[in-house]
C-alpha cells in the first residue's frame, strides 16, 4: 500500500511541475496460457499450467512533452491452475493433480515513449515495474494461499485517435514474475507443506484493446 502512495505522490508532484496532460487508459485483452514448474527433489515438485483467459485493467497516465510519459497501472485475471504435484518431504506421498483456482493481481508503474505519426495515429512502446498480487485456492483441501512477488513488463503498439479527446488503443504485452508460484503457496491436501522452496518464473503473453481519455484539464 505505501508503494502504491509513494508512486501516485510520485505523478502528482510530476503533474504539478510540468501541468502536462492526463490520460485514463482502459484494457481488456486475451492472456495466453503459460506452464510453471518447479523441483526441489525426487518426491517434492509441481508442474502446472496457469490457463489462458480474460484480462482487464486501468491506467492513470501523465504526459510530459519531450519525456514521455508516466502511467500507474492495474490489471487483473481469474483464471485456473491445472497441476501435478507432490510434497511428500523426506518420506515421499502421492502425486496430486489439481486445479487450483488463481487470481492473479497487477500493480506496475509504466514509462511510456509515443512516437505520433499525424494527428490519428500515435505507436509506443513502453515497459514497468511492480508487483504481482496471487491468490490461489485449492478446491481438493479448501485452503487459500497469497503472495506477493516482484514483476516487470514491456509493450509496444498504437493510439488510434478517434475524436480530440477520444482513442481507440490496440497492443501486445509481455508480463512477468518472478517466484510466482513456489515458496509461498500450499498446494498438498494435508500435512506439512514444507519443501517447494524453489521456483519458476511465469511468462504471460497477451494481445489487448482499450479506449483512451483525455482528461480536460482546467486553466
Amino acid at each position: 500500500m505505501k508503494k502504491i502512495t509513494y508512486a501516485l505522490l510520485f505523478f502528482l508532484c510530476a503533474h504539478t511541475a510540468f501541468s502536462q496532460e492526463i490520460r485514463l487508459n482502459t484494457y481488456a485483452g486475451y492472456v495466453f496460457k503459460d506452464r510453471v514448474d518447479s523441483y526441489f527433489s525426487n518426491s517434492s515438485y509441481y508442474d502446472g499450467t496457469i490457463e489462458d483467459g480474460f484480462r482487464w485493467g486501468v491506467g492513470l497516465e501523465y504526459h510530459i512533452p519531450q519525456r514521455g510519459a508516466l502511467e500507474l497501472q492495474y490489471l487483473r485475471q481469474s483464471t485456473i491452475a491445472p497441476t501435478v504435484y507432490q510434497d511428500g518431504g523426506i518420506f515421499g506421498g502421492e502425486i496430486q493433480r489439481t486445479t487450483f483456482d488463481l487470481d492473479i493481481n497487477w500493480i506496475f508503474v509504466n514509462g511510456t515513449r509515443y512516437f505520433p505519426i499525424n494527428e490519428i495515429v500515435e505507436p509506443f512502446a513502453g515497459a514497468g515495474i511492480g508487483m504481482g498480487i496471487f491468490s490461489l485456492a485449492n478446491p481438493d483441501s479448501g485452503r487459500e494461499s497469497s503472495a506477493t512477488k516482484f514483476a516487470w513488463n514491456i509493450k509496444g503498439g498504437s493510439n488510434f485517435w478517434l475524436a480530440e479527446n477520444i482513442a481507440f488503443r490496440a497492443q501486445a504485452s509481455l508480463v512477468s514474475a518472478v517466484q510466482s508460484i513456489g515458496g509461498g503457496f500450499y498446494f498438498g491436501t494435508g500435512g506439512s507443506s514444507a519443501g517447494l522452496s524453489t521456483y519458476s518464473s511465469m511468462y504471460q503473453f497477451s494481445f489487448e484493446g482499450g479506449l483512451v481519455f483525455r482528461i480536460p484539464q482546467g486553466k
